[in-house]
């Protein structure tokens, strides 16, 4: 086998916003060009998902859209940086990512996740992520898909994203 950085885990630094990440997460959340309450009792958000200054009468477009995520992904992978600190593959990355994309980075680098995570249990952490299907202590079908989605991202069974992510 050749080496090369897709066979290795290399550090959070070396790692990139991978196009299958902006383009999975980008299903994940799915588009919408005004503000919207995805469920009861949840933020507002516009785009693919954001949440940042939304207003009821905030509006966008596809390419504003795609550019505020992958900024928003910048920013929360140094986020991330300051809790990870083992070396991960970039599919784990994207599954992390993906998963803190949705739940926040101050919640996923409190979690067990990260705890297992840091000890190199890399299957272990990737099993946290099955773990968080409730929304406002509801299990939540569509959370529940996304999981599994990340989990196979995360072990390196589903390395490009091509399932339907609605539903």
């Amino acid at each position: 086998m050749i080496d090369s950085p897709i066979n290795k885990r290399q550090t959070l630094g070396a790692l990139v916003i991978s196009a299958s990440l902006l383009v999975g997460t980008a299903i994940n959340e799915g588009y919408t060009s005004r503000a919207v309450q995805p469920l009861p009792g949840d933020k507002l958000t516009i785009g693919f998902g954001n949440t940042a200054g939304v207003t009821k009468n905030s509006v966008t477009t596809p390419v504003r859209s795609l550019i505020t995520l992958e900024n928003d992904l910048e920013g929360r992978k140094a986020a991330i940086a300051k809790c990870v600190h083992v070396p991960l593959y970039q599919y784990e990355l994207d599954a992390y990512m993906d998963f803190a994309y949705n739940v926040g980075t101050s919640a996923f680098c409190k979690s067990t996740l990260v705890i297992r995570l840091n000890t190199q249990n890399y299957a272990g952490a990737c099993n946290e992520l099955k773990l968080w299907t409730q929304f406002h202590g509801k299990y939540n079908a569509a959370l529940a898909k996304r999981r599994d989605r990340e989990y196979n991202t995360c072990m390196g069974f589903d390395t490009i994203r091509t399932t339907n992510a609605n539903p």
